[in-house]
């Protein structure tokens, strides 16, 4: 496989600069989403590079360093749990990769999306489905945005420990849901993620 093949394709069409754009965190009860965007040598090999959701936790944390040694240039933006609750989770979901991508130092002609949905960029874009384990540059950014949020989950943790999120990152497992019904949400529970778990006041 060709990690490059679409980075190739915008590079024969003239695009010089490309970068990949990928969220972390659309599904949790709780947390900000985050976004990354990553522009990548042309042709760089960084060994065991893949989707985020294919990798184990300790290897993406090694590819996380790698790829920010190696980038051109990176960017990690989000958007916050009320932000989501006021205009919802794919809009909020674009607002953090128009963040990610308006953050980078090195201003790209051409960005790559996962997915099938097309965010407001200030760029030109094209959106790739399943493009995280089909791009390079996408792949990068599904690891910059995954370890980015967990690593602010775990912080989080810390200030919440009886959610125990450090465990489950804000997602709506059987732990996760229990400990929501015997203490109530906390300030960084989306709370229109919480309607069908605990009624429609999300307390």
């Amino acid at each position: 496989m060709d990690w490059f093949a679409y980075e190739k394709m915008a590079r024969e069409k003239g695009y010089s600069t490309v970068c990949g754009i990928d969220e972390a965190g659309r599904g949790p009860l709780a947390g900000p989403v985050f976004a990354a965007a990553v522009i990548l040598p042309y042709g760089t090999s960084i060994e065991g590079l893949n989707d985020s959701k294919k990798l184990s936790e300790a290897k993406r944390e090694t590819l996380f360093e790698i790829i920010k040694e190696k980038a051109v240039s990176y960017s990690v933006g989000f958007a916050t749990e009320a932000e989501i609750d006021e205009i919802n989770i794919l809009q909020a979901t674009f607002l953090a990769m128009k963040r990610a991508c308006d953050g980078l130092d090195v201003r790209p002609d051409l960005a790559l999306v996962d997915g099938n949905r097309m965010p407001c960029l200030s760029v030109k874009a094209h959106t790739i489905v399943k493009g995280d384990s089909l791009s390079a540059s996408i792949a990068a950014a599904s690891i910059l945005a995954k370890v980015s949020r967990d690593r602010l989950m775990v912080e989080i943790n810390r200030i919440y420990p009886q959610y125990q999120f450090a465990k489950h990152k804000g997602y709506g497992t059987a732990l996760h849901i229990a400990r929501l019904k015997e203490y109530g949400p906390c300030p960084v529970h989306r709370k229109t993620f919480l309607k069908k778990i605990l009624g429609d006041t999300g307390s």
